[in-house]
């Protein structure tokens, strides 16, 4: 495993459990608004943690907490995931997982072999602008929005724990594309919107690009969390002063 960083304790990454983090480094997606934008370019990444290091920190502290969540980058890229997180659970601790959707033969894999508790998956936003969002060229990727559908179908329906968020970005999202974010997912069990953040390490600060973001303020948010709940009443703001 590619690790390039640890959180000893949060109350926050594992909804209703004490866990820790573990961060992977590398993603296959480049939303530019990446809040974690130094585990997603290469340039940028730090010299990776030994996993026997962060294994024995997680279980010299396993009777302290319930949980580890597994964030990155993209935690599904990393080959010997199944490996690590079969250790974790060897341990006796409950798995999260934070994915981006890209590989939903990864998700059913892990699923099958009883290796994550949950998962939470970044809805980029709606299918229409979903590469544009993500970075990418959609003639260099012409099966991703199918991946992401199936991720997100085969979350739904597979009766694990699981969250669907996502990160508001004014210039990026509006109303029509909540709208149809509202459609897609439509009676998901957990939704939230999240508000972007401006930090040193979003991609396109690290990337010096030109273009740079700004968040929504609370009343907009306000106003997309009530066209989400129309078809989702029990979505909320996360993150949100």
């Amino acid at each position: 495993m590619r690790i390039a960083g640890f959180q000893s304790t949060t109350l926050l990454d594992y909804p209703g459990h004490l866990a820790c983090t573990v961060f992977t480094q590398g993603c296959n997606f480049r939303c530019p608004y990446c809040q974690n934008g130094s585990l997603v370019l290469p340039d940028f990444f730090d010299d990776i943690i030994d996993e026997g290091r962060i294994l024995a920190k997680i279980k010299s502290r396993s009777k302290m907490f319930e949980g580890v969540c597994v964030s990155g980058g993209e935690p599904t890229n990393q080959p010997d995931l199944a490996g690590f997180l079969a250790k974790i659970k060897d341990m006796g601790l409950l798995v999260k997982l934070d994915s981006n959707g890209s590989r939903p033969e990864i998700l059913k894999s892990l699923y099958k072999d009883g290796l994550i508790d949950m998962i939470a998956m970044d809805i980029k936003s709606s299918k229409s602008a979903y590469l544009k969002v993500c970075g990418l060229d959609p003639d260099s990727h012409p099966d991703l929005l199918k991946n992401i559908e199936e991720s997100v179908d085969f979350i739904r329906s597979s009766g694990i724990d699981y969250e669907f968020r996502t990160t508001l970005v004014k210039g990026l999202h509006d109303k029509e594309q909540i709208k149809d974010l509202a459609d897609w997912l439509a009676g998901a069990k957990a939704y939230f919107l999240q508000s972007y953040q401006e930090n040193d390490n979003i991609l396109c600060v690290l990337n010096k690009d030109d273009k740079h973001f700004e968040s929504f303020s609370h009343k907009e948010l306000d106003e997309f969390l009530s066209v989400i709940r129309e078809k989702i009443p029990s979505a909320e703001l996360r993150g949100v002063d």
